[in-house]
């Protein structure tokens, strides 16, 4: 019998898929959100990537989930926390530390409801 080996990786499909289901969420979540605003399809793609890796390493680090609802509270903050950073590393992503805080809401919504995982 073959051992089925259940690998958590990062590999390059699996990245692929993430920034794009990301990228759609995070679109929605923009257009929904007072305060939060993406100039161009560049650096909607640009903060998917940004969204996606910043996500990896958090979890990498801390061990902490960091969707809206994977750890409840703790995993809202951090959720709210890299939406709000990412301003700071790519340009035409502009949103407000408020706006930040009530996209992590809509971005766990939009979510859980859209089928596989984006943050």
């Amino acid at each position: 019998m073959d051992k089925v080996e259940n690998r958590q990786g990062f590999g390059l499909g699996h990245l692929v898929l993430r920034v794009v289901i990301g990228a759609v969420i995070l679109a929605i979540t923009a257009f929904l959100t007072p305060g939060f605003s993406i100039s161009s399809w560049f650096s909607l793609l640009l903060a998917a990537v940004v969204l996606a890796v910043l996500d990896w390493a958090v979890n990498k680090i801390t061990g902490v989930n960091a969707t809206p609802f994977g750890r409840g509270i703790s995993g809202f903050i951090l959720a709210a926390i890299i939406i709000y950073v990412i301003k700071f590393i790519v340009p035409g992503y502009n949103i407000s530390l408020f706006a930040a805080v009530i996209a992590a809401l809509v971005y766990g919504v939009v979510d859980a409801i859209i089928p596989g995982r984006g943050m």
